[in-house]
């Protein structure tokens, strides 16, 4: 069963980083493509970052590029978000999530993305 499990959030003034970590197993890093998402309170969910399998091609929204970078970690078992130059607007619940969708992996639909961590929380003050 594949499972994951998010960390490294929590309270940044706005300006600062924060590395956000998606743990799960060799495997599941190697079999699914992974996505990072985030969600704000009253919003939609949104695709934020996807690597694909083997932490190949790594892939950054447009809005984003530039300040957040996703890559696998050197020992295969977790997938890192790096946010930098953090603004408010960024603040909400981060989520990994796992697929094995191919063509439409960079779309970063939520509903193919089948399991999910249970996400941690973001916030940025001003």
């Amino acid at each position: 069963q594949v499972q994951l499990a998010e960390s490294g959030g929590g309270s940044v003034q706005a300006g600062g980083s924060l590395r956000l970590s998606c743990a799960g197993s060799y495997a599941t890093m190697h079999d699914y493509i992974i996505g990072w998402f985030r969600q704000a309170p009253g919003k939609e969910r949104e695709g934020v970052a996807a690597i694909y399998r083997g932490g190949l091609y790594p892939y950054v929204v447009y809005s984003l590029r530039g300040r957040f970078a996703i890559s696998q970690n050197a020992a295969g078992n977790a997938v890192d978000l790096q946010m930098t130059s953090l603004k408010i607007e960024d603040a909400g619940v981060y989520y990994c999530a796992a697929s094995t969708e191919g063509i439409t992996w960079q779309h970063l639909n939520v509903e193919e993305y089948h399991f999910w961590g249970q996400g941690t929380q973001v916030t940025v003050s001003s």
